[in-house]
């Protein structure tokens, strides 16, 4: 016979390692489950109460197009009764893009009439090849632990194997050189925790914005590099467009303060050419990554005015939403 405690469903749904969210019919959260917490960076009592349009989580496509206000896969499901399976990215809660794979059903009362919906998510596959990678190349020397890709090294070496395999079997590839804008103003007026988060964050966010065939390592300092596997120029400019389109969504938060800093890339894209070296090969891309940033002027501390108003706005309200989060809560401890 079956258990009927809710509180033993709570805890079974609290053991699985699937992220589980239960809406109402207003897209209020009645539920977060455990999983959701170790996926998303917030908790259940940060959750609880809030309504998925406000934008915490700003869930977008694989072309950086936000689900909300539409095309939100729960309010469909509330609309029409029909489950839905998806891929897209959500934003943790220290500000990077997370890929994630998920599946939302309809919930209905004992008379047929939907009541709310839930949403199941997991990592997507991607990311668990991601974590086997990752620990073969801690084994052999080829992971940088700051930013938890692989390092210079491994990227060369996988550089060299492309060309090999181009120069046999005419396999084409791509190659991005990623610059981070403003590290040193943002270590400067903000330190170096706040600076080693944007890399960090950067890091995952260019991973998400990939695809598991391609390899994103760190150059060094403020560099980033990728080679991109069975692209032509169409293919190649479209990942470098939703690379620097991913990184513009993310917002860091620094200080007690909480202010806010916007992060941006610049991107210089080349396909390999059949006279290149690895050296020929990373200047072009280093030469166009330079007219990029040359051209966008590009600045993470003006990104947030120069952005649409829309986009502007949309980042205002996620952080007035902060601040009054953290003013009732200061209310409340008063009031204890």
């Amino acid at each position: 016979m079956l258990p009927s405690d809710p509180q033993f469903y709570r805890a079974l749904l609290d053991s699985i390692t699937d992220g589980v969210y239960f809406v109402d019919r207003e897209r209020r959260i009645l539920f977060w489950n455990e999983a959701a917490h170790q996926l998303t960076g917030y908790q259940g009592n940060e959750m609880l109460g809030r309504r998925c349009p406000d934008g915490f989580l700003c869930h977008v496509n694989d072309s950086a197009h936000r689900l909300c206000p539409t095309g939100c896969p729960l309010e469909a499901c509330l609309a029409d009764g029909e489950p839905r399976e998806l891929r897209f990215f959500f934003r943790h809660k220290q500000g990077g893009r997370v890929p994630v794979s998920a599946h939302v059903e309809p919930v209905r009362s004992a008379d047929g009439s939907i009541v709310g919906a839930v949403e199941i998510f997991s990592d997507d596959s991607a990311e668990q090849d991601a974590r086997r990678k990752v620990e073969e190349m801690e084994r052999l020397a080829f992971y940088d632990h700051s930013t938890q890709v692989p390092n210079r090294r491994f990227v060369e070496m996988s550089l060299r194997t492309a060309l090999t395999e181009y120069r046999s079997h005419q396999d084409a590839f791509g190659l991005m050189m990623i610059d981070l804008n403003g590290l040193k103003e943002m270590n400067d007026q903000f330190g170096h925790a706040i600076g080693d988060l944007a890399l960090r964050e950067v890091a995952r966010t260019l991973i998400g914005a990939l695809r598991p065939s391609d390899i994103v390592g760190r150059w060094g300092g403020d560099e980033f590099v990728a080679i991109v596997h069975h692209v032509n120029s169409d293919n190649l400019r479209h990942l470098a467009e939703r690379c620097r389109a991913m990184v513009a969504e993310t917002l860091l938060f620094a200080g007690k303060a909480d202010v806010p800093v916007g992060v941006s890339v610049s991107v210089g894209e080349t396909l390999v050419r059949p006279a290149d070296t690895a050296e020929s090969l990373i200047k072009r891309a280093d030469d166009l990554m330079y007219q990029d940033k040359t051209q966008a002027n590009a600045n993470p501390y003006e990104a947030l005015m120069n952005s649409s108003p829309a986009f502007r706005i949309s980042r205002l309200l996620r952080l007035m939403s902060r601040k009054l989060l953290n003013l009732s809560r200061a209310f409340a401890a008063r009031e204890k």
